[in-house]
């Protein structure tokens, strides 16, 4: 598409809600890269499909058209189902040394709007973007260096690019995997116009006046926005993609028609036409979900709503199909080490204070309670189909045992007169206040089933609920006794992974604020670590980012799960409890039983929604 069409084109927040026209496309041999990723094997069991059909989805706000960017999971490289990586939209890669890097793209391959896709785009991203000051003052992103130091990036031939840093960088390969991958490419022939190296001055005012924007940086940065997904404009590489301009209720994507992927028949990815995302308040959507109005729909539903949606699967032409939730607990608990109040500072850095908070957990009741008996006791740690999981990393320190958790409370020192509460050295009562963000039915009930056996045990514990911003900021200050959040985000680890979970890595760890801003800050803010079995994690985390053999990896991930495990550093609860999955008796290819996990799987994105099909679909063209 020429230069001057795309200008004219301009996504623009303030027109009205509308699809655009499409012009007539090519033959389907002219479309498809030379080197198409074929896909032979299916999650679901239905094989094969044929190509048509409408599928709905509820969202709760017009902002989330990033569902559409883990819906459409295409990545350079990517999760399959057995967790193991592969080129998907590259056709090859190579490493070398664990720092060389060259990824080989396909031959024809083409973005959404027909322009090749080359290595120009990925020369673009890091010369123009990641690395312009403007644009971005603090540099490439952290995976993008190794020890402070970027990759030499060469452009080998118009379909091969190599990024080679000083020494090795295992954080890079999975970035590109991820749900919310690390885009180091960008389709230049369209954002040009928008950078000042290379747009007209007067053009690129009239754009910067028509999105009423001051600079041309934010006027890059509203149309640079290949996770949000939400210009229409800006070609991509996705399975389906965005046709409707906001603000609007009704959100439609369709098929790319130079999508990559296609069928062991020759037949091009995605199956199905059309994806429409209906925006409703969130409150009613699993209420619409159980009425059939949704063809696929698992946001905004909860364990609680299971009951309710099986009902109306008895009414309305859906089945609900029950997914394990992927992270490393349903909820867990975070005692803050980086607490400002030097006696509970002091006590939440006491291993035998935590091992004690979790011996006094009955997990089995939560179980029985909250989940009627399908999820399981466990510590917040990877789960049973990891390659890494060992069975003590889950159980230890899980079994209900108040007595236990007494003796160590009172080797402690917390003094406890009968049944009253225990005292903190200051003689203060020991009264755990425990926040959260957004609470939900299970959280509290969870609570409430550890508020009653923690109190058998002298410790009194209430909870609050925040707002998310304000939820944090107590955290990063100290404020905050114990957070509640879900646990591990990778429960499904491979010994290349990143453990920079189980580490001291950024602001965001609960447990630790301070010191894991002060590694994301290369030692500028926050505090050092000081307590030695912490700094063990730190070493370790270091010794797996300068291994080169697998070997050398798993074993540093055991010994990290092993101190997890016999630490506490976070207090997991329950594990694998279920999401349900409302799904259309028309829509084929659905596993029945998944991993509902952000990462690695993009939730639904790991099973490839782009070879789910529709049963009794009109056939679109080829």
């Amino acid at each position: 598409m020429a230069m001057a069409m795309i200008a004219s084109a301009a996504w623009s927040r303030a027109s009205p809600a509308q699809v655009r026209d499409v012009a007539p496309l090519p033959p389907l041999a002219q479309r498809l890269p030379a080197v198409p990723s074929v896909v032979s094997t299916f999650a679901g069991s239905d094989g094969p499909g044929r190509k048509g059909g409408t599928i709905e989805m509820l969202v709760g706000s017009e902002r989330e058209t990033r569902v559409m960017t883990l819906l459409g999971y295409a990545r350079l490289v990517a999760f399959g189902t057995d967790l193991a990586l592969r080129p998907d939209i590259l056709e090859s890669y190579t490493v070398e040394e664990g720092r060389r890097f060259t990824f080989r793209l396909r031959p024809g391959h083409r973005w959404s709007d027909g322009h090749p896709f080359t290595a120009e785009d990925f020369r673009f991203w890091w010369e123009d973007v990641a690395n312009n000051r403007d644009l971005n003052p603090n540099g490439p992103s952290v995976e993008m260096l190794v020890e402070g130091r970027p990759p030499v990036f060469d452009v080998v031939d118009d379909r091969t690019v190599r990024f080679t840093w000083h020494a090795p960088n295992p954080y890079f390969l999975e970035a590109q995997a991820r749900a919310l991958p690390l885009f180091i490419y960008r389709p230049a022939h369209y954002l040009r116009q928008f950078h000042a190296r290379y747009a007209e001055p007067a053009a690129l005012q009239a754009a910067m006046k028509r999105f009423q924007v001051q600079d041309w940086m934010r006027l890059h940065h509203r149309l640079d926005q290949m996770y949000v997904n939400d210009n229409p404009d800006m070609p991509s590489l996705l399975a389906w993609i965005p046709k409707t301009r906001l603000p609007s209720m009704r959100l439609i994507f369709e098929r790319n028609p130079y999508y990559h992927r296609i069928d062991a028949q020759g037949v091009q990815l995605p199956y199905i036409d059309r994806v429409i995302l209906n925006v409703v308040s969130p409150s009613v959507i699993p209420l619409k979900a159980g009425t059939g109005e949704a063809g696929l729909q698992a946001i905004y539903l909860r364990f609680d709503n299971y009951t309710y949606l099986k009902k109306g699967s008895k009414n309305f032409p859906f089945e609900v199909y029950l997914w394990e939730t992927g992270t490393g607990s349903e909820l867990a608990l975070y005692p803050n080490f980086n607490h400002v109040d030097p006696v509970l500072r002091a006590l939440f850095r006491d291993v035998r204070f935590r091992r004690a908070l979790s011996l006094a957990i009955d997990r089995e009741e939560i179980n029985e309670a909250v989940f009627l008996g399908l999820a399981r006791p466990s510590n917040n740690t990877v789960r049973p189909d990891s390659a890494l999981y060992r069975p003590e990393y889950g159980e230890k320190w899980t079994t209900f045992d108040p007595q236990h958790a007494n003796r160590l409370l009172d080797d402690i020192g917390l003094t406890r007169r009968g049944r009253d509460i225990r005292r903190l050295p200051n003689g203060r009562p020991l009264e755990l206040i425990v926040e959260m963000a957004g609470d939900t039915k299970e959280q509290t009930d969870i609570l409430n089933l550890i508020a009653s056996t923690w109190r058998q045990v002298g410790i009194k514990m209430v909870y609050r609920n925040h707002a998310r911003d304000l939820f944090r900021k107590r955290v990063f200050a100290g404020q905050t006794m114990i957070a509640v959040w879900a646990g591990v985000e990778n429960a499904m680890p491979t010994s290349n992974s990143s453990p920079r979970e189980f580490v001291p890595a950024t602001q965001g760890d609960l447990q630790w604020p301070q010191w894991g801003l002060y590694r994301e800050s290369n030692g500028k803010a926050g505090e050092p670590s000081d307590l030695p079995e912490v700094q063990r994690l730190i070493d370790l985390l270091g010794k797996w980012e300068r291994a080169t053999g697998e070997a050398d990896q798993r074993a540093v991930w055991h010994e990290l799960l092993a101190a997890h495990a016999d630490q506490q550093f976070t207090i997991g609860v329950i594990a694998g409890s279920r999401q349900p999955i409302v799904v259309s008796r028309r829509l084929r290819n659905v596993p029945r039983t998944g991993i509902y996990s952000w990462h690695p799987g993009a939730y639904f994105g790991i099973y490839r929604p782009d070879t789910f099909w529709l049963q009794d679909a009109a056939p679109s063209k080829p």
